[in-house]
């Protein structure tokens, strides 16, 4: 039962582009999609804000989110793993 519950949660993979709240970080995340009119790839994105219990993911890293119970006003999503450390320039 609980892994049957488990797998009807979503999850997305985005890059994080702000850390600067406690146990919060926004998550950018992008897809592509064909325009319904014109047939030509376009590029959407969203951002969320998902619950960093511990403060590890820091700007630019590519984590993974899982939708949750409603944590505050906007925070539905909880940062699971992480996918890409971010890279030094």
């Amino acid at each position: 039962m609980t892994e049957a519950k488990k797998s009807l949660k979503r999850t997305l993979i985005g890059k994080v582009v702000s850390d600067k709240r406690q146990k919060t970080v926004t998550v950018l995340v992008e897809r592509r999609v064909k325009h319904e009119l014109y047939g030509k790839i376009v590029a959407k994105s969203s951002k969320y804000h998902a619950h960093d219990e511990n403060g590890e993911y820091k700007l630019g890293d590519v984590i993974e989110i899982t939708e949750s119970r409603p944590l505050s006003k906007t925070k539905n999503w909880v940062a699971t793993r992480l996918v890409q450390k971010a890279s030094l320039v």
